[in-house]
C-alpha cells in the first residue's frame, strides 16, 4: 500500500510540474524564423508557448542578399546607436522621438544613413522583433534614397558560434519549442541567417569609420586596412568553427582583445591622443564610431575624435542617439531633445 500511495505521489508532482511548466510556457511568443526548405519557405513561430507552421511560397521572403559597399561617400546626414541588447520598446521611442521612424514603425529619415553599431542579440526578450524591424526598415530606407548598416557585434558572432551563455531566459524555452538549437535559429538555411551573413563588421560614411569595438594598433599592425577585404573575412569566419581558428593567429587577431568586435581601448584603457591620430591616419578618417563599452549617454573623447554610442539601452531605461551633420555632433535623447557636443 505505502509503494502506491508512493507512486501516486510521485505521478502527481510530475503532473502538476508539466502543468506549471505548460502555463508558463503560454506566456511565450516569439517569431517568425523563416527557414529554405527546397523550393518553398517553412514559418515556424511560438504562440502562447504553441508552435505554429505555415508553409509559405518561397518569393514570400528574400532568400539571397547581396553584400552592400563598405563605403559611403557625400551622405548628408548620419545617425548611430548601438546595443540594443533585445530592448525593442526602447529601441522604437529612441527612434521614434528623434524622427528616424514613425508612429507607424516605418522610415522617416529619408536619404540619412543610419547605423546600428552591432550587439541587437542577447540580454533582452524581444531580439527577433529588433531583427524584424531593422529587416523592413533597411528595405524601406534604401528606397527612399538612404540606408540601414547593421554591424555585427561581438554578441552576433557569439550567437552565431553557438556561445549562447548571454541569451535572456525566455530563448531556451523557444529552442526546446522549436527542438532546435538557438543558433540553428539562424543557420544558413533560414531568412534571417542568410541576412546576417550578409553584413559587414566595418563601414566608412564620409570621414566616420564605424565599427562594434574599435581599431586598435595592435589590429593595424597585423592587418592591412581594407574595409572589403576585413568585411569579407569575418563574413566568411561565422560558419568556421572555433577549433579551426584558434589553430592560428586567425582567432586572436580577428576576435581577441585588441580586434574590431571586442576593442576596448579608447574607454577602459585610455590611450594618448597621438595614439588615436596615428590610428586615424593608418585608417585615413577624421573620426572613429563605436559602441561596445556601456556610458549612460552618448560620448565623445579625444576632441571629437573617437564617438561611443552604446548609451545602456540594455538596460531597458535609457538610451541615445548620435547625429552626425554637416561636421557638427549631436546627442539625441530618449525624449527626442537634441544636444550639440561643445
Amino acid at each position: 500500500m505505502l509503494r502506491l500511495i508512493i507512486a501516486a505521489l510521485a505521478i502527481t508532482s510530475l503532473f502538476i510540474a508539466n502543468a506549471q511548466n505548460n502555463s508558463h510556457n503560454s506566456n511565450i511568443n516569439d517569431g517568425p524564423y523563416i527557414f529554405i526548405e527546397d523550393q518553398q519557405l517553412v514559418q515556424k513561430s511560438v504562440v502562447d508557448g504553441a508552435v505554429v507552421r505555415k508553409e509559405l511560397i518561397a518569393e514570400t521572403y528574400d532568400t539571397t542578399f547581396r553584400v552592400e559597399p563598405s563605403t559611403y561617400i557625400k551622405v548628408e546626414k548620419i545617425a548611430a546607436l548601438s546595443d540594443i541588447h533585445g530592448q525593442y520598446d526602447l529601441a522604437v521611442e529612441i527612434l521614434q522621438n528623434n524622427q528616424i521612424i514613425d508612429e507607424e514603425l516605418n522610415w522617416s529619415f529619408g536619404k540619412g544613413h543610419l547605423v546600428i553599431v552591432g550587439d541587437i542579440f542577447d540580454r533582452g526578450d524581444t531580439v527577433t522583433e529588433v531583427l524584424w524591424l531593422i529587416y523592413k526598415l533597411e528595405k524601406q530606407a534604401q528606397k527612399a534614397g538612404g540606408n540601414l548598416h547593421y554591424l555585427l557585434g561581438n554578441h552576433e558572432y557569439m550567437v552565431l558560434h553557438k556561445d549562447l551563455r548571454y541569451l535572456h531566459e525566455k530563448y531556451p524555452v523557444v529552442s526546446e519549442l522549436l527542438k532546435m538549437s538557438y543558433d540553428d535559429l539562424y543557420g544558413k538555411n533560414t531568412v534571417l541567417g542568410r541576412w546576417l551573413r550578409s553584413k559587414h563588421t566595418i563601414i566608412k560614411i564620409n570621414e566616420h569609420v564605424f565599427v562594434h569595438g574599435g581599431i586598435s594598433n595592435a589590429f593595424l599592425s597585423t592587418v592591412r586596412f581594407d574595409l572589403a577585404s576585413i568585411n569579407k573575412t569575418m563574413r566568411e569566419s561565422i560558419d568556421r568553427s572555433k577549433e579551426e581558428m584558434k589553430a592560428t593567429d586567425f582567432y586572436t587577431t580577428y576576435y581577441g582583445s585588441s580586434g574590431p568586435i571586442w576593442y576596448r581601448g579608447y574607454f577602459y584603457n585610455p590611450i594618448p591622443e597621438q595614439t588615436i591620430d596615428s590610428i586615424l591616419t593608418k585608417i585615413t578618417s577624421d573620426h572613429i564610431v563605436v559602441g561596445h563599452c556601456s556610458n549612460e549617454e552618448v560620448v565623445s573623447r579625444y576632441n571629437h575624435k573617437v564617438f561611443g554610442v552604446d548609451s545602456s539601452i540594455k538596460k531597458g531605461e535609457y538610451g541615445e542617439i548620435l547625429f552626425l551633420l554637416d561636421d557638427r555632433y549631436y546627442r539625441g535623447t530618449k525624449e527626442g531633445d537634441i544636444i550639440e557636443f561643445e
